[in-house]
């Protein structure tokens, strides 16, 4: 449940910003952001779109793991569990990243078809099911890391006791 209303938090974000940024500045998500120097590849809008997502994403699920899914298990504050939360979320966002890539780009073997795809209406957009595939191949490794790392249970007899020395 927590897992879905994620991706739903996800694509909302990407949808918005996407709008946000065709209205407001007549951006297109494939224009290039930032170019890699020295090399023939760029970041796109549509990864800078995705992280956004991810930052907001991340953050919705990690409150509602927090509260539901893993409720009692740690006892650590808000703030220093979301520190490792959002660092494993990152092995995630990778993972996203290259998907994401490998789905918008024409030249990839596994691109998503210009014929399917080709941005007339918006259950043809390109970028909004690259944005969903690449959700669904990276979720089950943030899963996984955040049950065994972040979420982890304290072994018990863990605590440090300290005592006054023996004179």
């Amino acid at each position: 449940m927590v897992g879905g209303s994620g991706v739903i938090v996800n694509l909302t974000v990407v949808y918005i910003c996407k709008k946000f940024a065709e209205v407001v500045f007549a951006l297109n998500e494939r224009e290039v952001f930032l170019p890699l120097l020295g090399t023939d590849f760029n970041i796109r809008w549509y990864n800078v779109f995705t992280v956004v997502a991810f930052v907001i994403a991340n953050i919705w699920n990690y409150q509602l793991n927090r509260s539901w899914t893993f409720k009692g298990v740690s006892s650590v504050g808000w703030i220093r569990g979301l520190v490792p939360f959002m660092i494993t979320g990152i092995g995630a966002l990778v993972v996203s990243q290259i998907v994401l890539v490998l789905l918008m780009n024409p030249g990839s073997p596994i691109a998503l078809s210009e014929s399917v795809f080709d941005d007339s209406t918006g259950l043809r957009t390109k970028f909004y099911w690259a944005s969903a595939l690449s959700i669904l191949v990276s979720m089950p490794v943030n899963f996984v890391i955040n049950k065994f790392w972040t979420f982890r249970k304290s072994p018990k007899g863990s605590r440090v006791v300290l005592d006054s020395p023996i004179s």
